[in-house]
């Protein structure tokens, strides 16, 4: 179940990369929330520009704990390291329960804005809704990408340029 989720998510990555690929690098936005206490601030990403909160209808699916979430992700990265074309970021967990999801961009000026990244959110939205794990748990045309990340217990996502820019939403 998870593997055939990730190798769902792995396509999604592929997909999501082409956009950041072709467009040009433009300025971060202006500063906005700043986030809470967090450790992972200036050593995987700088201090968040953008926190945002998503409250999910769907509910942490039975079964769905670190070794799951560690897992998924896990696949989802192999499958972007042996992509046949470079992928233009790298995904990882964190978090004492693998619950924050980090997406950190590994070129200069991918991923440096919150459109970029909204724009390859929506797309891993898209690519979810398509894996018959989504289809079989929400309305998948009413679902999304954090309601996907909900369903496995993730409660953060952070995803960052690698430099200055980092867009962070706590899942609830």
């Amino acid at each position: 179940m998870f593997r055939k989720l990730a190798a769902c998510f792995v396509v999604s990555m592929a997909f999501a990369a082409l956009p950041a690929l072709a467009q040009p690098a433009k300025p971060a936005p202006a500063a906005a929330a700043p986030a809470a206490e967090d450790k992972y601030v200036g050593y995987y990403y700088p201090k968040p520009t953008t926190v945002e909160n998503y409250t999910s209808p769907m509910q942490t699916i039975a079964g769905a704990e670190r070794q799951q979430r560690v897992q998924f992700v896990t696949v989802v990265s192999q499958g972007t390291i042996q992509s046949a074309y470079r992928v233009p970021y790298s995904v990882f967990v964190k978090g004492d329960k693998a619950e924050k999801l980090i997406i950190v961009g590994l070129q200069p000026g991918e991923l440096n804005s919150i459109y970029r990244i909204r724009a390859i959110l929506a797309n891993m939205t898209t690519m979810s809704r398509l894996s018959p794990f989504f289809q079989e748990r929400t309305v998948a045309e009413d679902a999304n990408f954090y309601d996907l990340l909900k369903m496995l217990g993730f409660t953060q996502l952070t995803a960052t340029d690698g430099e200055k820019f980092a867009y962070q939403v706590n899942i609830k």
